[in-house]
């Protein structure tokens, strides 16, 4: 039937003579929804906890939350559809992983656990109401996680020019945000044919830091193996291979003395992403083909709340979450937590904790059980991370480096202390640990 037909059919006809006497339920009036709109009304009396953003550190968070607060109402807010997964997506731009080990369904861990998942995009706060903005709607909280990641600062290149940005964005994806870029970049390396391939590394603090050098390998062993004229050239702007340096360096020296060349002191000083250009601190290279890093900050959300640090000596923005480095909320505002990527400087003796997905799962740990003490009215106990990376620098036979830091209390000054443990022997064996922890990460916060 055509709609109009029946409506105006008369119920005896439509139904039968004895429905006809029975009243006829209608529907209510269509609400149109804004983006002032007040969306997902509260649960239960408990707190309600809004996390921003769905990677390792905000899925552990979420999962953690509902078990240690049982009636809490916790909502999960993530602009992709599926999990992609940092760790382990090296592997998987030259086939050693598939698609299905590092994409996966967000909709699985979020029934299993008991929390609520929209996808959609943030784009600000209005902290003194407690409210997050996003394009559905205005969502409440007593609570509020902030676990974006990062983003990239092109600016640092290019300034306000528009137009060059987006170009390098377009033709020279780095996807370590993960977004399209994952699959440009795989096609990009899986259809290169040869020549030079810049590799331009951030200045630290930045994410994950040694997966570059491991995609260098990785994509180095692609070249050799499928006999690809080419070469890549990593312009790093720290003095020297770090972390897991000497175990790097011999991969570079005795698998790829042909292909990888490391180029250290190369901060970056202007780029021309259309003439293929690019001059550092160490010289001036053309490229072919280039993946091009440009410096990492904070997600955006965290300028959009306006809890960016700033410099004590200068008063310019930091770049990173200003928190309080034992407790991870917000100095101005302890509702707001901090977890991953986009977290602040925590010691003076090494900077920032490493930017990885083993931290933002242990932090979302760590900031669950917080809030779960300060909603049971105990006091707060400061916890420590640790973390732990594992890097394949070769592909036949697969063989891994790997580095682990440990984190204490130094009691002269009452910071942060970092030990850092290097293996810089590559073997078989720590290709077996490095898949046996990423299940083990993968069945904690996906639930698989």
């Amino acid at each position: 039937m055509q709609r109009r037909h029946f409506l105006m059919t008369p119920p005896a006809m439509a139904l039968g003579a004895a429905a006809a006497a029975a009243p006829i339920a209608t529907l209510a009036a269509p609400t149109i929804m804004t983006p002032q709109s007040r969306i997902l009304p509260r649960e239960g009396k408990g707190p309600r906890i809004v996390i921003c953003g769905g990677g390792w550190g905000g899925l552990t968070a979420a999962r953690y939350l509902r078990e240690l607060i049982p009636h809490s109402d916790v909502v999960l807010l993530e602009r992709n559809p599926t999990f992609w997964s940092g760790p382990m997506s090296n592997k998987w731009l030259i086939d050693i992983v598939n698609t299905d080990f590092v994409n996966h369904d967000m909709l699985h861990p979020a029934n299993k656990y008991g929390y609520k998942l929209l996808q959609t995009e943030v784009n600000g706060f209005e902290r003194d109401k407690k409210l997050v903005r996003t394009a559905h709607g205005l969502i409440e909280y007593d609570y509020l996680i902030l676990s974006g990641g990062i983003r990239n600062d092109y600016e640092a290149w290019f300034g306000n020019d528009q137009k060059a940005i987006d170009y390098t964005r377009r033709h020279f994806p780095n996807a370590y945000i993960p977004n399209q870029e994952m699959l440009a970049l795989k096609n990009k390396v899986k259809n290169f044919k040869g020549g030079t391939l810049v590799m331009t590394l951030p200045p630290p603090p930045h994410r994950c830091p040694p997966s570059p050098y491991e995609r260098a390998c990785l994509i180095a062993w692609h070249i050799k193996k499928n006999n690809i004229p080419g070469k890549i050239l990593i312009l790093d702007p720290k003095p020297k291979i770090a972390p897991i340096g000497m175990g790097y360096k011999q991969a570079f020296e005795e698998l790829y003395p042909d292909i990888i060349t490391h180029v250290p002191n190369a901060r970056v000083q202007e780029l021309d992403p259309f003439k293929k250009k690019i001059k550092t601190a160490a010289g001036e290279f053309d490229f072919d083909d280039a993946i091009l890093m440009p410096p990492h900050q904070a997600a955006d959300m965290v300028w959009w709340a306006d809890l960016i640090g700033k410099d004590p000596m200068t008063g310019k923005p930091t770049g990173w979450a200003d928190m309080n480095n034992r407790y991870f909320t917000a100095n101005s505002d302890d509702s707001v937590y901090f977890v991953g990527d986009l977290m602040g400087a925590i010691s003076p003796q090494f900077g920032h904790y490493p930017k990885s997905g083993h931290v933002a799962n242990y932090i979302g740990k760590i900031v669950a059980t917080n809030i779960s003490q300060r909603v049971a009215g105990k006091e707060v106990t400061p916890l420590l991370p640790d973390n732990l990376c594992y890097m394949m620098v070769n592909g036949d036979p697969q063989e891994e480096i790997s580095v682990k830091f440990e984190y204490e209390i130094d009691p002269a000054t009452g910071h942060v202390h970092q030990t850092q443990i290097d293996m810089d022997v590559r073997t078989p064996d720590l290709v077996k640990e490095d898949f046996a922890w990423i299940n083990t990460k993968f069945s904690d916060f996906l639930g698989i």
